[in-house]
């Protein structure tokens, strides 16, 4: 369950990489609210999503952005991929492609550019890559093999992203991630935690200097949750949930005036230090 903040935040100003990251970005692309209790509605088609065709890419070695797949508790038409808003696939596949043309320009890691890969959380392939992104976890319903699948890539080294969910999505994702791993509890961390400073020294995580809430919707301040090693903040950070914020968004619409730069590069910025971290760690 969510507890209340343990201290404040610090602030700082956004120096040097914001310029870096908006001129890659420029020349890559020239081509809340209070949580109220409750499991995610059915406001829309329930029951199993329609098949979607996707091609992923080979497995060559290099970082690929992994992309969680899962049947989502509702779902219905809308701007997403393939005319279908199946909750996973937000963002999908600009957000994606976003992310691993700022990998290989800023930090010498090889990364496919050229898409990203969607995996089943039950599909052995899932353990091919040491990260893995899911969105909108409010919509998530896990079957007992995507449970114990999820668990496995977690211990044995996997690094799972969580993001774009507010609210009452909160209390979804929990109880989905109970199934997971019961005798495990989401801790709150801070800006001296690694994981903010595996490239980029981040040191602040109020996103955009505090002037402006994480998800893009609306919502209260963004906060970072992990699950951990044995429950020990001093071991291995398994699984990073941005509540409130959805960086995807920010990664998707970086080259739009949609998104301001500084949002857009606080967005890169943790994208960069969660790949960086899982391989490191």
């Amino acid at each position: 369950m969510i507890q209340p903040r343990g201290r404040r935040r610090a602030t700082l100003a956004v120096v040097g990489a914001s310029v870096l990251l908006a001129g890659v970005l420029a020349v890559a692309e020239a081509a809340g609210t209070a949580p109220q209790r409750g499991r995610s509605r059915g406001w829309a088609n329930t029951g199993p999503a329609p098949d979607v065709d996707y091609e992923n890419t080979p497995y060559d070695g290099r970082f690929t952005f992994a992309r969680v797949r899962f049947n989502p508790t509702s779902w219905s038409g809308g701007r997403y991929a393939w005319g279908l808003d199946l909750k996973w696939n937000h963002d999908y596949p600009r957000a994606d492609r976003r992310l691993a043309e700022i990998i290989g320009a800023v930090t010498g890691v090889e990364a496919q550019q050229d898409g990203s890969n969607i995996v089943q959380l039950d599909d052995p392939e899932l353990f091919r890559y040491p990260w893995a992104y899911m969105c909108e976890v409010g919509f998530l319903e896990m079957t007992d093999a995507e449970a114990i699948n999820l668990r496995d890539y977690m211990l044995k080294g996997g690094f799972v992203v969580v993001d774009d969910f507010t609210g009452w999505h909160w209390y979804n994702f929990e109880a989905e991630m109970a199934k997971v791993m019961p005798e495990s509890r989401f801790i709150e961390i801070f800006e001296e935690h690694p994981v903010f400073h595996a490239f980029f020294e981040i040191e602040d995580l109020t996103f955009g200097g505090g002037q402006y809430n994480g998800y893009p919707g609306g919502g209260g301040m963004p906060r970072y949750f992990g699950l951990f090693e044995d429950n020990d903040p001093t071991k291995r950070l398994m699984m990073i949930a941005n509540f409130d914020n959805d960086i995807g968004e920010y990664w998707e619409f970086a080259d739009s005036p949609y998104v301001l730069i500084d949002l857009s590069n606080d967005a890169f910025k943790l994208g960069v230090n969660y790949v960086m971290y899982s391989m490191l760690h």
